[in-house]
């Protein structure tokens, strides 16, 4: 038993450019003789229940190396239960999964365990689904999935230049996670709408296919309430164009079941002065932020290229009602490229990005509740200038931090911490500090030198020329 806990701690210690593939492991591994005979327990000399809680307590990071131990510990490793047992002993790990587009069509995700910087290859996203089409017959769509493709061509079409869907590489869907599972949804196929949801359960490593949604969208955003996916707006494909829309629907992982949501009012795109202008600007939900246990969503009118912001709407699931956003944060909350709102909630506190006017430096704002405004709280972001890329940074919360995650110099995408000098504690952590000298050549130096935060680098790794979609934090 000792030598199996050695290997664990063997594998967990490797270095943050390792990477695990499931399946790889599965094929190397060869049943011999004596491996067939199954023990009748877990832990010899153990009752399974007790093997269960020391199981349990392993980094998660381990499960698969020590699942190839006999068919019961696969078992076991792949059951229900043994997650069920870590969130009552409080072992369990929050991951990063990352989203990345590869060349004009191809995308991937990763894990990373933060504590032991290993990042691990999911399997690939299914690229055929069923789809009902408009004649009610079936069709099979090759369906290429994205979250953030250039806000250009959306605008485009929604102008009404119906060819422009049928160039695009790959299409806009949307991302979530509840319950322990990625989700995502929507997004086009060839120039249609889709209303089909899959599902990654990180436990069985498997996707699958779930209940659709009543409504074909594609980027949507996604929120968590209560355990529920929610979806709002997006855009549709009508007959003379792509089509905002201003409905919701949520999830239940539960039973498996969407419920229709009331439909954002947009009410400040129904006070313009003229006809004229209601026609020509277009509203449209540019964020979604699940706050204090409503859902906030940030919205724009547009008529490309210029975009207005007009604050925003607030969901209350409470009264099942929407009202109207505070001013100051509705009107002050950054935006990034196109409009669209980057933001998230780490401890209760609403962060989001600014890239400000610097093509080398961003800021951080938290917005204050009491006095209804956005405060600068981190001055300078180390980011470099990818103007061309379609999503040069995130931002997540994990570990009680917040997390920034872009691309250096040399491509490689490179995962933050940032640890406001204020809040420094003493508790261990894998992260590396990031001094000014060490950030010399990997980010500008303007960005390196501030006081107001030490930026720590979590992990980091090549992945070529690839692109930066879109991320989330599964705790299990």
């Amino acid at each position: 038993m000792g030598s199996l806990f050695s290997m664990a701690n063997t594998k967990s210690s490797q270095s943050e450019s390792s990477e695990i593939s499931p399946n790889d492991t599965c094929k190397r591994q060869r049943m011999s003789p004596a491996s067939i005979e199954e023990c009748p327990r877990l832990i010899p000399n153990l009752p399974d229940e007790l093997s269960l809680q020391i199981i349990a307590r392993l980094p998660r990071i381990c499960y698969y190396h020590v699942r190839l131990v006999s068919r019961k510990w696969k078992a076991t490793i792949m059951s229900s239960e043994l997650y069920k047992v870590r969130k009552e002993l409080g072992t369990t790990e929050e991951w990063l999964y990352l989203l990345v587009r590869v060349g004009e069509n191809k995308l991937l995700w990763h894990a990373l365990d933060p504590r032991s910087q290993i990042w691990q290859r999911l399997p690939i996203m299914p690229n055929v689904v069923d789809e009902e089409s408009h004649k009610g017959s079936c069709r099979l769509w090759m369906w290429n999935m994205v979250e953030g493709i250039r806000i250009a061509e959306i605008i485009r079409g929604l102008l009404g230049q119906k060819g422009a869907l049928d160039e695009m590489p790959f299409c806009g869907c949307a991302i979530g996670a509840v319950d322990g599972c990625l989700y995502v949804l929507g997004g086009f196929s060839k120039a249609s709408t889709m209303r089909c949801v899959w599902r990654f359960d990180p436990i069985l490593n498997v996707w699958k296919k779930v209940t659709s949604m009543s409504t074909g969208r594609a980027y949507s955003k996604t929120g968590i309430l209560n355990n529920k996916l929610y979806v709002v707006g997006g855009v549709s494909q009508g007959q003379a164009g792509l089509i905002p829309l201003q409905s919701a629907e949520v999830f239940d992982p539960f039973t498996d079941t969407w419920s229709q949501v009331p439909s954002m009012p947009f009410s400040r795109a129904g006070v313009l002065p003229t006809a004229f202008l209601a026609d020509m600007l277009k509203p449209i939900a540019t964020g979604l932020t699940s706050y204090k246990g409503k859902l906030y969503v940030p919205q724009s009118l547009y008529s490309w290229p210029f975009f207005v912001d007009v604050g925003g709407e607030i969901y209350d699931p409470e009264t099942n009602s929407w009202m109207e956003m505070p001013n100051g944060m509705g009107e002050g909350w950054p935006a990034r490229q196109a409009g669209t709102k980057l933001s998230v909630v780490v401890n209760d506190e609403l962060y989001a990005f600014d890239p400000s006017n610097s093509v080398d430096s961003g800021r951080i704002k938290v917005y204050d509740q009491g006095e209804d405004a956005w405060k600068v709280v981190i001055g300078k972001v180390p980011k470099y200038d990818y103007t061309d890329s379609e999503s040069p940074y995130l931002l997540a919360g994990f570990h009680g931090k917040l997390h920034f995650i872009t691309k250096d110099v040399n491509h490689d995408i490179a995962v933050l911490q940032a640890d406001l000098c204020s809040n420094l504690d003493s508790s261990p952590s894998s992260s590396t500090p990031l001094s000014p000298k060490s950030m010399h050549g990997l980010f500008p130096e303007s960005a390196a030198e501030t006081d107001a935060v030490v930026w720590k680098l979590v992990a980091s790794r090549g992945f070529g020329q690839a692109e930066l979609i879109s991320c989330q934090v599964i705790d299990i």
